[in-house]
């Protein structure tokens, strides 16, 4: 009894990814960018924040490393 064999489907091959994200997906990180950059250009308004902007004191660290 010979065996059967089974073939594959033909995929669509039109060249392109179908895949649709819903609205939220690309908003909801966005808004959290946005948020968490305005607290860093405005430290003031971070209720945590207390003494020198961590912002100012990375860049300040980083340019010691490098100018050595």
């Amino acid at each position: 009894m010979p065996a059967s064999t089974h073939t594959r489907p033909r995929s669509a091959t039109t060249g392109r990814a179908d895949i649709r994200l819903p609205w939220w997906a690309l908003a909801l990180p966005a808004l959290a960018f946005v948020a968490l950059l305005a607290l860093i250009l405005n430290p003031a308004d971070a209720h945590a924040a207390t003494g020198e902007p961590a912002i100012a004191h990375l860049v300040e660290r980083a340019h010691q490393l490098i100018s050595r």
